[in-house]
């Protein structure tokens, strides 16, 4: 067991670093009106109501006032009351079901330091898949995935009770799993487990998880047949009624918004928008990025580096496993096109970048890739431009900590570095005045597209037979 410790010690460092962030940002309110708001208390009352009642029913939770330790205001209304009197919470029970027995015997913060564990583990995982399936330097795996679970969103997420993280850490297991030079029984077992997981979290992870269903299918058929294609796909089959049969059994819809307050009069699908205007919702493939209040980039700018890294991936000018670009970027590609079309907004009661926290870590291993193979020069700028973002973290703990902001409604109250010194040069999709700065920062992110391509296409293409012999597998171990 010593030497099994010794030899994955590089895990560490993502770990700790994500444990940290998490447990620090627990002392920072998420509003004025508590430690923990917005939806975290739905989540929290039915991990409680599982506990001891063994139920989803949080009727007697919210009568006792049971928010009281970590909600100070006055609870918002998310539930319809039903017609038995029940009140059950409209977002799906898997987060409340793993964080059960933390919050029954820890309260509040024991949720929150189960979901910082979460956080740790995903972490650890980023680094190992980045290294063991993408060829990664171990060094430069294990530094990448601290600065990435060191910054904001991921940083902010590790204790934030949403299924942000559980989420991000599933399609992290079901990638790693796909990638595997052979793929035997175990990895189709996580593959399959990390589809059948996604929904239970939250319904808007369906398409990650139909994208990592359809990549199993792709590499079924390739390696093993038709028998393997249909024996994953009747089990999807059977998990994907049970899902429906549950949902309509308890909630009364086919989603769990069927038992919303928000949605009795305009309906459970109502939670992609009334009449969405897709059309102007495509405007948050770049506003992802560099919206100023609301993107990634503003908090670590290292983001900027993830079009130059799809690219790259798409070229293909460095050694990669076996359909490594389709089972790392069909995931990627669903997650961003789900924030893109189907969420309601970029811009809510949450924190910046909620929406494609699933599939960041995804991304954080195209860029690692990218900075490993065909363009190692950019390692140490990267790692600099990165910092940068461990920086927002610290600043906002300083802040938060002394009261100064929290993690809801004021954070941009911000000082930090990245985000002070961006935010004039960012685009503001809230307001009016967005289309010249959006139109510039368009054309900064397909300049830097095209010099990848210019740059790669300037370098003889490298292999890696290990890598890249495609090794027919029966599946069966």
């Amino acid at each position: 067991m010593s030497s099994l410790l010794r030899r994955q010690a590089w895990l560490l460092l993502p770990a700790l670093v994500a444990l940290a962030a998490g447990v620090l940002g627990i002392g920072v309110r998420a509003t004025d009106g508590g430690q923990a708001a917005v939806d975290e208390p739905q989540y929290l009352l039915t991990a409680l109501s599982l506990w001891e009642d063994g139920d989803l029913d949080i009727s007697d939770e919210l009568a006792a006032e049971r928010w009281r330790d970590y909600h100070q205001a006055d609870l918002p209304v998310q539930t319809e009351v039903l017609a038995d009197g029940s009140q059950i919470s409209p977002h799906d029970p898997l987060l409340p079901t793993l964080l059960a027995a933390p919050v029954g015997v820890g309260g509040w913060v024991g949720g929150k330091v189960a979901m910082s564990l979460l956080a740790a583990a995903c972490a650890a995982l980023l680094a190992w898949t980045a290294a063991a399936r993408f060829g990664v330097p171990r060094r430069v795996a294990s530094v990448g995935s601290a600065l990435a679970f060191g910054s904001p969103p991921l940083a902010v997420y590790a204790q934030q009770v949403y299924p942000e993280i559980p989420a991000a850490l599933a399609t992290l297991v079901g990638v790693a799993a796909l990638v595997a030079p052979r793929l035997r029984r175990r990895h189709v077992v996580w593959a399959l487990s990390a589809v059948v997981v996604l929904p239970w979290l939250g319904s808007k992870y369906l398409p990650v998880a139909a994208a990592l269903a359809a990549v199993l299918g792709v590499l079924l058929l390739r390696r093993a047949g038709w028998r393997w294609v249909l024996l994953a796909g009747g089990v999807l089959l059977a998990a994907g009624v049970a899902y429906l049969a549950v949902h309509q059994t308890v909630w009364g819809g086919w989603t769990v918004y069927a038992t919303g307050d928000h949605f009795q009069e305009t309906g459970e699908l109502s939670v992609v928008g009334v009449g969405p205007d897709f059309v102007g919702r495509s405007l948050r493939l770049v506003g992802l990025l560099v919206d100023r209040h609301y993107g990634l980039v503003p908090w670590q700018p290292g983001w900027l580096l993830v079009l130059p890294a799809v690219v790259a991936l798409l070229v293909r000018r460095a050694p990669l496993p076996p359909s490594g670009t389709l089972i790392l970027l069909a995931p990627l590609a669903a997650g961003w096109a789900t924030a893109t079309w189907v969420a309601l907004t970029a811009h809510g009661f949450w924190w910046p970048g909620r929406q494609v926290v699933v599939v960041l870590p995804l991304a954080a291993i195209a860029v690692l890739w990218l900075v490993s193979h065909p363009l190692p020069r950019l390692a140490r700028p990267a790692a600099a431009l990165a910092g940068v973002g461990v920086l927002s973290t610290m600043t906002l703990l300083v802040q938060g900590l002394r009261g100064d902001l929290t993690w809801v409604v004021d954070h941009t109250n911000a000082l930090a570095p990245a985000y002070f010194l961006l935010r004039p040069m960012l685009p503001d999709y809230a307001s009016d005045h967005y289309l010249l700065l959006h139109v510039c920062w368009t054309g900064i992110l397909l300049a830097g597209a095209a010099a990848t391509v210019a740059v790669l296409s300037r370098q003889p293409v490298r292999t890696a037979p290990s890598m890249e012999r495609h090794e027919p597998c029966p599946v069966p171990d």
